[in-house]
């Protein structure tokens, strides 16, 4: 059955689309889980939505919208906390509900029904396109060349701020930057498993290679095949039981870190009973 689905352009599309996004979610997860910014990555996929509704409502490109929205809403939050010295929790409850108040306006104020709607908040990638390829390739070529130039910089800055500004890092030019990719990553993967359950694509996979690793590089190498595992899985799992791939992602990405917590419990156990015999 798999030999005939590769002969289908949808199939090829939805599968390449779920190997590059994987790849640039692990690295922008990895960086979120350091930073601890999981909470702001949900405040920025929920805004999100009122970038979809205020889209449909124009006319225009709702993803277009979607990412002006993320973009728009994760500076607001870092320039509230940095400027004003708002609670980070509370701008990104502010952010989180006026996105959601907005999207849901402008979505009852389009005309007539808004067949889109539900790909983007529970995801739909079997519709994929070429064009969505080469954004997605661009996008994850400019975030990993980002990494690769500055690296060592992102990784102090994602654990310790402080420390940062002290060895004289550019830490408003990394925050600005990452926030900015955060924001993007989080539109492009809205095509992936949608607004509704994109939090888990973003931290389950960095949570299970944390069972195992505590180093950065190590956990984005590990979480970037876990990201690969379960979407590719999902993708195959939903074309035998037919129902919803992002679904799928999901359970199998949470089936993965729930198996890693079991697997490390085991063998501390085991190292447990070695050193008493020792």
């Amino acid at each position: 059955m798999f030999t005939e689905l590769v002969g289908y352009s949808f199939f090829t599309n939805a599968l390449a689309g779920m190997l590059i996004i994987a790849v640039a979610t692990a690295m922008v997860g990895t960086y979120v889980m350091a930073r601890r910014l999981a909470a702001i990555t949900g405040g920025v996929t929920h805004a999100c939505f009122g970038g979809l509704g205020l889209g449909y409502y124009l006319g225009v490109s709702p993803i277009a919208m979607a990412g002006v929205f993320a973009v728009g809403s994760s500076l607001v939050v870092e320039w509230l906390a940095e400027r004003h010295r708002v609670r980070e929790d509370s701008a990104i409850a502010v952010v989180w509900s006026i996105g959601m108040a907005v999207g849901v306006l402008f979505v009852f104020l389009t005309p007539g029904f808004v067949p889109e709607l539900n790909a983007f908040l529970f995801g739909n990638i079997l519709n994929i396109s070429y064009t969505d390829l080469w954004i997605f390739a661009g996008y994850t070529f400019v975030l990993s060349a980002f990494f690769v130039w500055k690296y060592r910089e992102i990784v102090v800055c994602a654990f310790d701020r402080d420390f940062a500004r002290v060895a004289g890092l550019p830490v408003r030019f990394i925050s600005l930057t990452m926030t900015v990719m955060v924001a993007l990553c989080v539109v492009l993967a809205i095509r992936l498993v949608g607004i509704m359950m994109l939090m888990a694509v973003i931290s389950l996979p960095q949570m299970a290679a944390e069972v195992f690793t505590r180093r950065f590089g190590k956990i984005m190498w590990l979480s970037t095949l876990i990201s690969i595992g379960g979407g590719v899985g999902g993708l195959l799992l939903s074309a035998y039981v037919d129902v919803p791939c992002s679904a799928l992602i999901v359970l199998l990405l949470a089936f993965v870190y729930v198996v890693s917590r079991i697997c490390s419990a085991l063998l501390f156990r085991l190292r447990g009973r070695k050193e008493m015999r020792v």
